[in-house]
């Protein structure tokens, strides 16, 4: 079997799997902020909050850790020597800033189980578009490879 191949396809289904939780946690945000500026019912609130921890303990989290082992292996098997291109550094730089934009969400996520989330609905829409700006951009850095 091919191991490039296996771990190329863990990875993917990994990154995949991140990707969903990175734009629809924010979406979530989106709805709870609602709710409290509007002061809805605890028990909505509390869905809220059950739903925001469960994606991003049990799928944001381990998609994450499993994208980044999993990449690390496919830099691995390719041979650290490919750290001199472009589009490698290009592609992990936009990887640490969606680390970055996850362990912010983190912080989102507690703020909001201790009903002190100090950022409205509009902002949660406007981040929402980062992980798709650099989804967008790793794909082509990924499939033209420049320089």
């Amino acid at each position: 079997m091919n191991t490039y191949l296996l771990f190329k396809s863990i990875h993917l289904i990994a990154v995949i799997s991140w990707m969903v939780g990175l734009l629809y946690l924010p979406r979530i945000f989106v709805y709870h902020s609602e709710a409290v500026a509007n002061n809805k019912s605890e028990d909505l609130m509390s869905t809220f909050k059950i739903m925001e921890r469960r994606l991003f303990i049990y799928i944001m989290n381990p998609a994450m850790i499993v994208s980044w082992v999993f990449g690390g292996l496919l830099i691995y098997s390719i041979g650290i020597n490919n750290f001199d291109y472009l589009w490698l550094q290009l592609k992990l730089l936009f990887i640490a800033i969606l680390t970055i934009y996850h362990f912010f969400l983190f912080q989102c996520l507690r703020k909001f189980s201790k009903n002190s989330n100090s950022y409205s609905s509009r902002f949660y829409r406007i981040i929402n578009e980062i992980p798709t700006f650099l989804l967008i951009s790793i794909i082509f850095i990924i499939v033209f490879k420049p320089l």
